[in-house]
């Protein structure tokens, strides 16, 4: 009878204790955005819906990045990359220490079996004789289970639970840097070896033109400060081509580290012209657009965590009951740990309540408070950072259009302008001077044009990871 009472009794103890604690955390509500409702708007600006533009929440990476050896790189990142690993094995770690204060809601059930032989000399026994003992048992029980009548566990696995959403925020927020980061370094590549091509071309026509104005200078038809202008030109036309092509492999060392593998030839740009287009994006709403960043949301949980840490410091300040049981069995001799009239059973339930700690409990809720402020003024904080990164990505693409036709506009004039001057010079009119400044502000615009090129193209790039795209 005594033994169904206990266990009646542990069972009710312990439905409590599952299902009757309340946490003392804080109701959670989400901060304000401290954002306006709409983007900026200006001469910077392009406030008109793009035809066809897409908002990014419809848009997958690979549909934005739609050439197919940029494809296949990204894909060879998100596979390899290293610091892309990390972020899935801080996952795992924080999957499991939320198993782990997940666990604690439920008693620990085991079973415990010993056994002891003791010798005790004449002397000593008592009885005049040698006495040899032997005790064997075997227990089943709860050991140390604390019951929650004050939402301490569940606060702790509450604020374990938010830290592992974090994690996987973090590790979404890396899938989004990763991939930019991938596309801008491919895109760089690309821009770096058309301007090596460029740089060529002109080495090329320099050493023509040199090779030209020698036969005249020998046939005493152009002057010696003809040949030293044209010799300058071809100099200085060299150091570029040596320059471009230490930044092509500067590019591709940086992608190879990007992919975590170095890349095939073959999954390498030709130039920045044959990349592919990409598509224009729709920014959306502010708050539409940016709540559902995932560094925001590693943000928010961090908050959540902070919030629910509350709950624990503060049911710290109430008594913290545990509970250990066991029903088992108790021989001297082995054989009989089974027979009837062996049975055992202990029941041993604990309170804790620390009454002069001198503030150590209040330092904790004050501290926890504090940190939840913290977490606040971050998760602001990552918002505002965020309609910056936004406003400044629409900024770039605003202008970048007519930065680059402008740019093009000026290449077409100085095309003009160089064999205006490359023809008076044939004919006598002028010395090779205009032909040669007319050569250096050519070659300038030209490689201005690709720069600006990889700008409007990175512009896009960034407006697209601003918004929160390329996890999917």
């Amino acid at each position: 009878m005594l033994k169904k009472t206990i266990f009646i009794f542990i069972l009710c103890i312990g439905s409590v204790g599952l299902f009757g604690c309340s946490s003392m955390a804080p109701k959670y509500s989400r901060p304000a955005a401290p954002i306006p409702d709409s983007w900026p708007s200006g001469a910077a600006y392009n406030t008109a819906p793009l035809p066809g533009a897409e908002t990014v929440a419809s848009l997958k990476w690979h549909d934005f990045f739609s050439d197919e050896t940029l494809q296949n790189v990204i894909e060879r990142a998100l596979q390899n990359n290293r610091d892309l690993r990390i972020a899935v094995l801080n996952i795992e770690k924080a999957r499991a220490l939320y198993g782990i204060q997940k666990a604690e809601i439920f008693p620990v059930v085991g079973v415990t079996g010993g056994g002891s032989q003791q010798r005790l000399p004449a002397d000593v026994s008592g009885s005049g004789k040698v006495i040899t003992a032997e005790q064997y048992s075997v227990s089943f029980g709860l050991s140390s289970w604390e019951l929650d009548f004050f939402g301490r566990v569940a606060s702790l696995k509450e604020q374990a639970l938010e830290n592992y959403l974090a994690t996987e925020q973090a590790q979404k927020s890396a899938q989004i840097s990763i991939v930019s980061a991938v596309a801008n370094g491919w895109l760089g590549l690309a821009a770096d070896l058309e301007k090596l091509q460029l740089s060529q071309k002109t080495l090329q026509l320099q050493e023509e033109s040199f090779n030209l104005i020698k036969h005249r200078y020998e046939t005493g038809i152009s002057s010696e400060l003809d040949l030293r202008q044209a010799q300058t030109r071809v100099e200085g036309a060299r150091v570029d081509v040596v320059a471009n092509t230490r930044a092509v492999a500067l590019d591709q060392n940086l992608l190879n580290l990007l992919v975590g593998q170095n890349i095939p030839a073959d999954t390498r740009p030709s130039s920045l012209a044959a990349s592919g287009k990409l598509p224009a994006i729709a920014a959306g709403l502010p708050a539409d657009a940016l709540l559902q960043r995932p560094d925001i949301l590693q943000a928010e949980n961090r908050l959540k965590a902070a919030n629910a840490n509350i709950g624990a410091a503060r049911a710290a300040f109430f008594p913290r009951i545990t509970l250990t049981t066991g029903l088992g069995t108790i021989s001297s001799e082995l054989s009989g740990l089974f027979q009837s009239g062996s049975g055992t059973w202990g029941f041993a339930p604990r309170l804790d309540l620390p009454i002069f700690d001198f503030g150590r409990r209040k330092g904790n809720l004050d501290a926890a408070l504090a940190e939840t402020n913290i977490a606040t003024a971050q998760y602001e904080k990552a918002i505002q950072t965020a309609f910056r990164e936004v406003a400044d990505a629409l900024a770039a693409v605003g202008t970048a259009d007519d930065q680059v036709n402008a740019q093009e506009s000026l290449v077409k004039a100085l095309q003009q302008t160089h064999r205006l001057a490359l023809l008076r010079y044939q004919k006598g009119v002028d010395s090779y001077l205009p032909t040669l400044d007319a050569e250096r502000s050519l070659y300038a615009a030209e490689s201005g044009l690709i720069g600006l090129r990889l700008a409007r193209m990175n512009a896009l790039v960034s407006l697209y990871k601003a918004l929160g795209g390329g996890v999917k």
